[in-house]
Protein backbone atom coordinates (compact mmCIF):
# COMPACT_ATOMS: atom_id res chain seq x y z
CA UNK A 1 0.00 0.00 0.00
CA UNK A 2 1.32 3.63 -0.90
CA UNK A 3 0.77 5.82 2.18
CA UNK A 4 1.24 9.49 0.23
CA UNK A 5 -1.09 11.59 1.49
CA UNK A 6 -3.95 12.17 -1.16
CA UNK A 7 -4.88 15.64 0.00
CA UNK A 8 -7.55 17.15 1.79
CA UNK A 9 -10.95 15.65 0.14
CA UNK A 10 -12.63 13.25 3.24
CA UNK A 11 -15.54 12.27 0.65
CA UNK A 12 -16.00 8.59 -0.52
CA UNK A 13 -15.29 7.58 -4.04
CA UNK A 14 -17.42 8.64 -6.96
CA UNK A 15 -15.80 6.89 -10.08
CA UNK A 16 -13.80 4.14 -11.10
CA UNK A 17 -11.91 4.15 -14.18
CA UNK A 18 -10.83 1.00 -15.82
CA UNK A 19 -8.35 0.42 -18.53
CA UNK A 20 -9.48 -2.01 -21.38
CA UNK A 21 -7.22 -4.91 -22.50
CA UNK A 22 -6.33 -7.02 -19.71
CA UNK A 23 -8.34 -5.55 -17.53
CA UNK A 24 -11.93 -5.29 -18.45
CA UNK A 25 -11.86 -7.37 -21.56
CA UNK A 26 -9.50 -9.36 -23.40
CA UNK A 27 -7.46 -11.75 -20.47
CA UNK A 28 -3.83 -11.66 -20.35
CA UNK A 29 -4.26 -8.61 -23.04
CA UNK A 30 -3.75 -10.68 -26.23
CA UNK A 31 -5.36 -9.22 -29.13
CA UNK A 32 -2.67 -6.20 -29.69
CA UNK A 33 0.44 -8.33 -28.54
CA UNK A 34 0.59 -10.52 -31.60
CA UNK A 35 0.19 -7.22 -34.08
CA UNK A 36 3.34 -5.49 -32.78
CA UNK A 37 5.02 -8.71 -33.46
CA UNK A 38 3.81 -9.10 -37.13
CA UNK A 39 4.34 -5.66 -37.69
CA UNK A 40 7.92 -5.72 -36.88
CA UNK A 41 8.53 -8.91 -38.61
CA UNK A 42 6.76 -7.31 -41.62
CA UNK A 43 9.84 -5.07 -41.70
CA UNK A 44 12.31 -7.96 -41.34
CA UNK A 45 12.79 -7.37 -37.61
CA UNK A 46 11.61 -10.10 -34.96
CA UNK A 47 10.83 -9.18 -31.96
CA UNK A 48 9.47 -11.53 -28.99
CA UNK A 49 6.20 -11.25 -26.80
CA UNK A 50 8.12 -10.02 -24.34
CA UNK A 51 9.63 -7.52 -25.91
CA UNK A 52 6.54 -6.17 -27.56
CA UNK A 53 4.43 -6.46 -24.06
CA UNK A 54 7.11 -3.92 -22.92
CA UNK A 55 5.07 -0.62 -23.39
CA UNK A 56 1.63 -1.79 -23.21
CA UNK A 57 -1.20 0.95 -22.49
CA UNK A 58 0.79 3.48 -24.26
CA UNK A 59 -1.04 5.00 -27.38
CA UNK A 60 0.12 1.91 -29.95
CA UNK A 61 2.49 4.86 -32.07
CA UNK A 62 4.29 5.59 -28.74
CA UNK A 63 4.26 2.19 -28.33
CA UNK A 64 6.11 1.29 -31.12
CA UNK A 65 8.31 3.95 -30.75
CA UNK A 66 9.21 2.79 -27.55
CA UNK A 67 9.94 -0.48 -28.80
CA UNK A 68 11.98 0.46 -31.61
CA UNK A 69 14.37 2.13 -28.70
CA UNK A 70 15.48 -1.02 -27.10
CA UNK A 71 19.32 -1.64 -28.25
CA UNK A 72 18.97 -5.24 -29.50
CA UNK A 73 15.78 -4.34 -32.06
CA UNK A 74 17.34 -0.74 -32.43
CA UNK A 75 20.70 -2.63 -33.63
CA UNK A 76 19.19 -5.25 -35.57
CA UNK A 77 16.97 -2.32 -37.14
CA UNK A 78 20.23 -0.56 -38.37
CA UNK A 79 21.70 -3.73 -39.29
CA UNK A 80 18.87 -4.19 -41.69
CA UNK A 81 18.23 -0.80 -42.97
CA UNK A 82 21.44 0.68 -42.70
CA UNK A 83 19.86 3.53 -40.58
CA UNK A 84 18.41 3.99 -37.27
CA UNK A 85 14.82 3.99 -36.91
CA UNK A 86 12.67 7.33 -37.89
CA UNK A 87 9.88 9.11 -37.60
CA UNK A 88 8.49 8.21 -40.95
CA UNK A 89 9.54 4.64 -39.96
CA UNK A 90 7.73 4.59 -36.59
CA UNK A 91 4.73 6.07 -38.67
CA UNK A 92 4.87 3.39 -41.07
CA UNK A 93 5.10 0.62 -38.71
CA UNK A 94 2.22 2.47 -37.02
CA UNK A 95 -0.37 2.71 -40.49
CA UNK A 96 0.24 -1.30 -40.99
CA UNK A 97 -0.50 -2.20 -37.29
CA UNK A 98 -3.84 -0.41 -37.45
CA UNK A 99 -5.84 -2.83 -39.73
CA UNK A 100 -4.34 -5.82 -38.33
CA UNK A 101 -5.35 -4.65 -34.99
CA UNK A 102 -9.00 -4.19 -36.36
CA UNK A 103 -8.95 -7.70 -37.53
CA UNK A 104 -8.57 -9.20 -34.44
CA UNK A 105 -10.09 -6.93 -32.14
CA UNK A 106 -13.54 -9.35 -32.25
CA UNK A 107 -11.41 -12.44 -31.11
CA UNK A 108 -10.44 -10.70 -27.91
CA UNK A 109 -13.31 -8.71 -27.07
CA UNK A 110 -14.33 -11.54 -24.29
CA UNK A 111 -15.36 -9.10 -20.79
CA UNK A 112 -13.07 -10.60 -17.94
CA UNK A 113 -15.20 -13.16 -16.05
CA UNK A 114 -15.04 -11.31 -12.71
CA UNK A 115 -16.40 -7.60 -14.32
CA UNK A 116 -20.07 -8.39 -14.32
CA UNK A 117 -19.98 -8.97 -10.57
CA UNK A 118 -17.33 -5.68 -10.15
CA UNK A 119 -19.98 -3.73 -12.30
CA UNK A 120 -22.75 -4.68 -10.06
CA UNK A 121 -20.94 -3.31 -6.88
CA UNK A 122 -19.96 0.05 -8.15
CA UNK A 123 -23.22 0.77 -9.99
CA UNK A 124 -25.11 -0.47 -6.37
CA UNK A 125 -22.73 2.54 -4.63
CA UNK A 126 -23.89 4.85 -7.05
CA UNK A 127 -20.36 4.91 -8.57
CA UNK A 128 -19.86 6.21 -12.00
CA UNK A 129 -17.34 4.17 -14.80
CA UNK A 130 -15.43 5.54 -16.75
CA UNK A 131 -12.55 3.75 -19.27
CA UNK A 132 -9.40 4.47 -20.90
CA UNK A 133 -7.03 3.23 -23.55
CA UNK A 134 -4.48 3.48 -26.10
CA UNK A 135 -7.05 1.80 -28.60
CA UNK A 136 -7.69 4.84 -31.26
CA UNK A 137 -11.50 5.31 -32.00
CA UNK A 138 -12.14 3.06 -34.87
CA UNK A 139 -10.47 0.44 -32.75
CA UNK A 140 -13.12 1.15 -29.80
CA UNK A 141 -15.96 0.97 -31.68
CA UNK A 142 -15.47 -2.17 -32.63
CA UNK A 143 -14.59 -3.48 -28.81
CA UNK A 144 -17.49 -1.28 -27.37
CA UNK A 145 -20.04 -2.67 -29.76
CA UNK A 146 -19.43 -6.17 -28.42
CA UNK A 147 -18.72 -4.88 -25.07
CA UNK A 148 -22.71 -3.61 -24.69
CA UNK A 149 -23.69 -7.15 -25.70
CA UNK A 150 -21.76 -8.47 -22.84
CA UNK A 151 -23.45 -6.19 -20.47
CA UNK A 152 -20.73 -3.78 -19.88
CA UNK A 153 -21.60 0.00 -21.14
CA UNK A 154 -19.27 2.46 -18.85
CA UNK A 155 -20.72 5.75 -18.98
CA UNK A 156 -17.76 7.67 -20.63
CA UNK A 157 -14.80 5.91 -23.15
CA UNK A 158 -11.74 8.43 -23.56
CA UNK A 159 -9.11 6.98 -26.53
CA UNK A 160 -5.79 7.96 -26.39
CA UNK A 161 -6.23 9.90 -29.44
CA UNK A 162 -9.01 12.28 -28.53
CA UNK A 163 -6.15 14.05 -26.58
CA UNK A 164 -2.90 15.67 -26.52
CA UNK A 165 -0.76 12.31 -25.54
CA UNK A 166 -2.01 8.81 -24.24
CA UNK A 167 -0.51 7.03 -21.28
CA UNK A 168 1.31 8.25 -18.88
CA UNK A 169 -0.05 11.83 -19.32
CA UNK A 170 -3.29 12.22 -17.37
CA UNK A 171 -5.79 13.86 -20.13
CA UNK A 172 -7.57 10.75 -20.73
CA UNK A 173 -8.10 10.63 -17.09
CA UNK A 174 -9.14 14.43 -16.60
CA UNK A 175 -11.37 14.46 -20.00
CA UNK A 176 -13.16 11.10 -17.78
CA UNK A 177 -13.76 13.38 -15.16
CA UNK A 178 -15.10 15.96 -17.29
CA UNK A 179 -17.36 13.49 -19.06
CA UNK A 180 -18.54 12.48 -15.94
CA UNK A 181 -18.73 15.65 -14.14
CA UNK A 182 -16.60 14.48 -10.84
CA UNK A 183 -13.71 15.95 -9.28
CA UNK A 184 -11.21 16.01 -6.99
CA UNK A 185 -9.43 13.48 -8.64
CA UNK A 186 -8.82 11.83 -5.53
CA UNK A 187 -12.29 11.12 -5.90
CA UNK A 188 -11.52 8.75 -8.51
CA UNK A 189 -9.62 4.99 -8.76
CA UNK A 190 -7.86 3.87 -11.67
CA UNK A 191 -8.02 0.31 -12.21
CA UNK A 192 -5.24 -1.16 -14.87
CA UNK A 193 -3.15 -3.85 -15.98
CA UNK A 194 0.11 -2.05 -17.22
CA UNK A 195 2.60 0.25 -15.38
CA UNK A 196 1.65 2.62 -17.85
CA UNK A 197 -1.80 2.74 -16.42
CA UNK A 198 -0.51 2.94 -12.90
CA UNK A 199 1.21 5.98 -13.86
CA UNK A 200 -1.74 7.40 -15.82
CA UNK A 201 -3.11 6.99 -12.48
CA UNK A 202 -0.56 8.78 -9.92
CA UNK A 203 -0.34 11.73 -12.80
CA UNK A 204 -3.77 12.16 -12.52
CA UNK A 205 -3.80 12.17 -9.03
CA UNK A 206 -6.13 9.24 -8.85
CA UNK A 207 -6.12 5.94 -6.69
CA UNK A 208 -4.06 3.70 -9.01
CA UNK A 209 -4.52 0.02 -8.75
CA UNK A 210 -2.90 -2.85 -10.81
CA UNK A 211 -5.03 -5.65 -11.32
CA UNK A 212 -2.84 -9.36 -11.95
CA UNK A 213 -3.91 -12.25 -12.99
CA UNK A 214 -5.45 -11.19 -16.22
CA UNK A 215 -3.21 -8.36 -17.17
CA UNK A 216 -0.43 -7.91 -19.93
CA UNK A 217 2.24 -8.09 -16.63
CA UNK A 218 0.98 -11.51 -16.00
CA UNK A 219 0.37 -11.73 -19.91
CA UNK A 220 -1.31 -15.39 -19.46
CA UNK A 221 -4.42 -17.25 -20.84
CA UNK A 222 -6.70 -18.08 -18.18
CA UNK A 223 -5.86 -21.63 -18.87
CA UNK A 224 -2.13 -21.55 -19.08
CA UNK A 225 -2.86 -20.01 -15.30
CA UNK A 226 -5.15 -22.85 -14.07
CA UNK A 227 -1.99 -25.50 -15.31
CA UNK A 228 0.59 -23.70 -13.05
CA UNK A 229 0.74 -25.74 -9.42
CA UNK A 230 0.22 -23.08 -6.33
CA UNK A 231 3.94 -22.20 -5.47
CA UNK A 232 4.57 -21.24 -9.12
CA UNK A 233 1.42 -19.33 -9.46
CA UNK A 234 2.17 -17.70 -6.39
CA UNK A 235 5.58 -16.60 -7.56
CA UNK A 236 4.23 -15.05 -10.92
CA UNK A 237 1.87 -12.93 -8.76
CA UNK A 238 4.20 -11.79 -6.64
CA UNK A 239 6.29 -10.50 -9.52
CA UNK A 240 3.45 -8.60 -10.86
CA UNK A 241 2.35 -7.35 -7.56
CA UNK A 242 6.35 -5.96 -7.08
CA UNK A 243 6.32 -4.43 -10.19
CA UNK A 244 2.83 -2.50 -9.60
CA UNK A 245 4.32 -1.00 -6.66
CA UNK A 246 7.31 -0.28 -7.69
CA UNK A 247 5.90 1.78 -10.25
CA UNK A 248 3.92 3.73 -7.13
CA UNK A 249 0.16 1.79 -6.93
CA UNK A 250 -1.57 2.30 -4.02
CA UNK A 251 -3.20 -1.24 -4.50
CA UNK A 252 -2.98 -4.48 -6.23
CA UNK A 253 -5.57 -6.57 -6.72
CA UNK A 254 -5.60 -10.38 -7.82
CA UNK A 255 -9.15 -9.93 -10.34
CA UNK A 256 -11.66 -7.75 -10.24
CA UNK A 257 -14.06 -9.55 -7.59
CA UNK A 258 -11.68 -7.52 -4.71
CA UNK A 259 -12.96 -4.40 -6.04
CA UNK A 260 -15.72 -4.21 -2.87
CA UNK A 261 -13.37 -4.49 -0.49
CA UNK A 262 -10.85 -2.18 -2.61
CA UNK A 263 -13.53 0.70 -1.79
CA UNK A 264 -14.07 -0.47 1.51
CA UNK A 265 -10.53 -0.06 2.44
CA UNK A 266 -10.16 3.34 0.05
CA UNK A 267 -13.25 5.11 1.43
CA UNK A 268 -12.10 4.32 5.01
CA UNK A 269 -8.62 6.22 4.35
CA UNK A 270 -10.42 9.02 2.78
CA UNK A 271 -12.32 9.36 6.02
CA UNK A 272 -8.92 9.22 7.93
CA UNK A 273 -10.51 6.11 9.57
Amino acid sequence: MNKINKGPYSGKLKAVIFDWAGTTVDFGCFAPTGVFVEVFRQKGVEITQKEARGPMGMHKRDHIREITKYPRIASEWSMLYGSECTEKDIEELFTNFIPLQLSVIEDHSTIIPELPGALEVIRSLDMKIGSTTGYNKEMMQILTSFAVGQGYIPDSVVCATDVPAGRPAPWMAFRNAENLGIYPMQAIVKIGDTIADIEEGINAGMWSVGVVLSSNEMGMTQKEISMLDTKELERRKLLVREAFFEAGADYVIDDLSEIGELIYQINARLAGS
